[in-house]
């Protein structure tokens, strides 16, 4: 019962915090799309909140699912990195007023309601009264609950951002807001003064288009188009309007209609102060000063020409014409047949389309050829009657005149393929690397082992260590570029190197196993018993065993093809007995007779064991090194004269048979 109370209480406090049902906003600036633009130095009034929203808004807040409760929206752009304060004061000072920041930059502004990576700051405090952003706050993110702070720090903004402010109204009343900016670092004003940019006449000459330098406010343009003059005044404005305006507050163009057709000439737009009291103004009220001016031209009804031809790339498989006027899209015939095209070899067009506005212009037209051109030639594209019975017609109904064209020319494609040759030297290897140079290349980039790097056509590295080695290449006609990589193998180096027995007992013969390096081709071993040998793999040799224990070097030199030589030796024992006893009484007295106890000549033992135990059993000394000798102490102390008894065990290395000896010592001091 416990459980299903508090499931109902949470369930409740949801309900009460988000109301009961979304209701989608409808009024400018209740959506993030239509956000007012806010300029710093202004104080916004909101004198009532109409009651919707209740979107769902992610961000560090997650105990309790938060909205945009009667919501307004704001948009700003910074335009000098700093802190932004500001402040939120209700008209009813109990009203809850919560608040969040995003940064909207390169997004679309829906995107707030469902990527939390766009959160900058927020205050969602229960509590009613003053709120926003301050040097008063101590964190960028104040979440749901009463005695919250109202509060939260001023979160810095970047330079060139775009920001969009939140202001969720929780109190179900319709009482607003003022919404005033201070006491931060940046600055969110643009410091641009509004101008004219361009104007153009509509070729029938009822219409100018003029173009503004910055957003500026839909509400200061007066509908009857008394915000301009034009001269001299063949026709008459009737009305102007905001290009944007019916779904925002602010507009960087405006559409003049006029009441009669003004005839080809030259004309000047100025700026008035309108009816409406006001010139335009933009988001921080500042106006366009009155008497600015621009000129404008209506043109006769002419065939538009083409204007330009893109610079081709390399292999150009898309030729972009440029016209001066909008040409219809729907004029161009798609399969290309406007289009043909001429030149040093043969060029077939397979397709052509505009970069089409919502309005069905175009000033580009794209024509598409069936293959790159991939030879250095000289070219035209020429206008023709294509499949749809005509050329290609502008805005204003005239075609463009069969026959016009524009001359491209084009280069040849480049390899980047390259040769090498390698000189072989024996302390180092130099390699010849060489392009070409067809095709009109005039630039090449090489690089060596990331780090050795050449500009010229031709080039020589040489290398003091040996193995692959990777060359690229970059080459250009200033044009046309491409990359080539290759590796060469420089294998050139030897080193000798081999295996032998390491202890020759009286009669045994000695192994040798050359395991030298490189492209070896000839050997020549010196065995230091008198022989010598040529062979990679030489015979076993003998040598003579003697009292004395003798260290005889063995010496290897290896050539490869070209001379260059390593030597390599190895130094074996000759013993003049491997017969294994252990002596029969040892006096540890240093005077360097028998002072020790150990297994002698095991040379040929391995997995050796030696101990040494006492007459009670106790292990005195233990090894597996049959060169490490008891000295007839244990823990340091040396032990009583008497008899010892030893265990030796070790596997014979010639016939792999395991032995375990056994005996006694005589310990004499």
């Amino acid at each position: 019962m416990f459980n299903k109370r508090l499931l109902l209480f949470i369930f409740l406090v949801i309900l009460l915090r988000n109301g009961f049902a979304q209701t989608p906003c409808t009024a400018l600036g209740q959506n993030p799309g239509t956000a007012f633009p806010v300029c710093g130095i202004d104080t916004f009034s909101i004198a009532s909140v109409p009651i919707c929203g209740d979107r769902q808004v992610p961000g560090p807040c997650t105990a309790v699912p938060l909205t945009d409760k009667n919501p307004y929206w704001y948009k700003f752009t910074c335009f000098t990195a700093g802190t932004l304060g500001f402040l939120i004061t209700p008209n009813t000072i109990t009203d809850d007023y919560d608040w969040q920041i995003f940064d909207i930059t390169n997004h679309n502004p829906d995107d707030v309601y469902t990527n939390a990576s766009l959160f900058v700051a927020c205050n969602w405090s229960g509590d009613g009264g003053l709120t926003g952003a301050s040097s008063l706050g101590t964190s960028l993110s104040r979440c749901d609950g009463t005695g919250v702070p109202r509060f939260s720090s001023m979160p810095t903004l970047i330079q060139g951002h775009e920001y969009i402010l939140l202001v969720s109204h929780f109190s179900n009343s319709q009482s607003g807001y003022y919404l005033s900016f201070g006491g931060g670092t940046a600055n969110i004003t643009d410091p641009v003064n509004p101008i004219l940019k361009q104007a153009r006449a509509a070729c029938d000459g009822t219409s100018i288009s003029v173009k503004l330098n910055k957003k500026m406010k839909c509400s200061s343009l007066a509908a009857n188009g008394s915000d301009f003059s034009i001269s001299p005044a063949i026709a008459p404005i009737i009305s102007a309007t905001g290009i944007g305006c019916s779904a925002g507050f602010d507009m960087d163009s405006v559409v003049i209609k006029l009441g009669g057709i003004l005839p080809p000439g030259n004309y000047t737009i100025r700026i008035e102060t309108g009816t409406d009291g006001n010139n335009l103004l933009d988001n921080c009220n500042r106006s366009i000063p009155s008497g600015q001016s621009l000129p404008v031209t209506v043109f006769p009804l002419i065939p538009t020409p083409m204007d330009s031809l893109s610079k081709t790339g390399c292999a150009p498989d898309v030729l972009n014409l440029v016209f001066k006027d909008p040409i219809f899209c729907n004029s161009i015939a798609a399969d290309g047949s406007d289009f043909v095209v001429t030149g040093t070899s043969a060029v077939a067009v397979s397709g052509a389309s505009g970069i089409c506005n919502a309005a069905g212009f175009t000033s580009i037209i794209q024509v598409r050829l069936s293959a790159p051109i991939h030879r250095a030639g000289a070219f035209q594209v020429r206008l023709q009657t294509g499949s749809d019975g005509n050329t290609v017609i502008n805005e204003c109904g005239v075609q463009t005149v069969a026959g016009s064209f524009k001359s491209f020319t084009t280069t040849d494609t480049v390899s980047a393929l390259f040769s090498s040759a390698i000189r072989f030297g024996c302390i180092a290897d130099t390699v010849n690397y060489v392009h070409d140079g067809r095709n009109g290349v005039n630039s090449w980039k090489w690089s060596f082992e990331h780090t050795i790097s050449s500009g010229a056509m031709d080039t020589s590295i040489t290398y003091r260590t040996f193995g692959t080695k990777s060359a690229t290449l970059i080459v250009s006609n200033g044009n046309c570029s491409d990359t080539s990589t290759s590796t060469v193998l420089l294998n050139n180096n030897v080193t000798a190197s081999f295996l032998s027995t390491a202890v020759v007992c009286p009669g045994d013969p000695a192994a040798f196993t050359d395991t030298s390096t490189g492209p070896v081709i000839s050997w020549a071993w010196n065995f230091g018993n008198g022989n010598q040998s040529t062979l990679q793999a030489p015979p076993p040799q003998f040598f003579l065993s003697t009292n004395v224990i003798r260290d005889v070097p063995v010496q290897l030199i290896v050539k490869n093809d070209i001379g260059c030589a390593d030597t390599a030796t190895n130094t074996i024992r000759v013993v003049g007995n491997c017969y294994i006893a252990i002596p029969k009484g040892f006096s540890p007295n240093n005077d360097g007779l028998n002072d020790f106890l150990y297994p002698t000549n095991a040379y040929k033992a391995r997995d050796l064991i030696f101990r040494v135990y006492n007459r009670v059993g106790q292990l005195l000394f233990q090894t597996k090194d049959w060169t490490n000798k008891w000295n007839g102490t244990f823990k340091g102390n040396p032990q009583d004269p008497g008899t010892y008894v030893w265990i030796l065990n070790y596997t014979n290395i010639d016939t792999g048979k395991r032995f375990e000896l056994k005996g006694s010592t005589v310990l004499i001091r």
